[in-house]
């Protein structure tokens, strides 16, 4: 929240105004780059001065998205509202390349139709942008996240079976893919 206090502030008050606002989050990754291979920014869907900041900063991007009507359609609203700023930002001088962005389907529910028929349209219109394994809705991640905790912390004994290696399997298929499109970027094989 400071950072979205404090960026009118700045814009109000300096000639470099432009420059300061959507580099700040850049600048200060530059800080730390050596010391990580990836730097994960989990922005909210929203079109705050951190969220821009944090889009122009980033080299891939990976949309979540819900896979019913609803929430496909509000994505869609946000991404072409996203668009149209970061046309005024790259007309700025901001770097709105990326090596790759991709969709994610989160909480999602094979055994359901409608999200079935919504994944399917979402492959028919963004096709391989849409990570292949979805992730899906389990109380094993629910009930990781309630406690702060990821899948990989909690203790299998805590649930069935069955419904903790299926969280488990589609965790590990979403990070396969996330990781080799980070390193496709890279240039190395997976």
């Amino acid at each position: 929240m400071e950072f979205e206090y404090e960026t009118p502030r700045l814009l109000a008050s300096s000639d470099q105004a432009g420059a300061i606002f959507f580099s700040r989050v850049d600048e200060a990754l530059q800080d730390v780059e050596e010391n990580y291979d990836v730097i994960v920014i989990d922005c909210p869907p929203q079109l705050g001065y951190l969220t821009m900041s944090a889009v122009c900063a980033a080299t891939g991007l990976l949309v979540t998205v819900h896979p019913q009507m609803l929430d496909v359609m509000s994505m869609c609203q946000f991404l072409l509202m996203m668009g149209d700023v970061m046309t005024h930002l790259r007309d700025a001088g901001a770097n709105v390349s990326y090596d790759w962005v991709r969709y994610l389907l989160t909480r999602y529910e094979p055994s359901d139709g409608p999200q079935t028929q919504m994944s399917g349209f979402m492959r028919t219109v963004f096709g391989d942008h849409v990570l292949t394994n979805p992730m899906l809705k389990s109380t094993a991640v629910s009930d990781a996240a309630i406690t702060k905790q990821t899948l990989f912390e909690i203790e299998r004994k805590q649930f069935t079976g069955s419904t903790y290696d299926r969280a488990l399997e589609s965790v590990n298929a979403v990070n396969g893919e996330i990781r080799d499109l980070i390193f496709r970027a890279w240039g190395r094989k997976s």
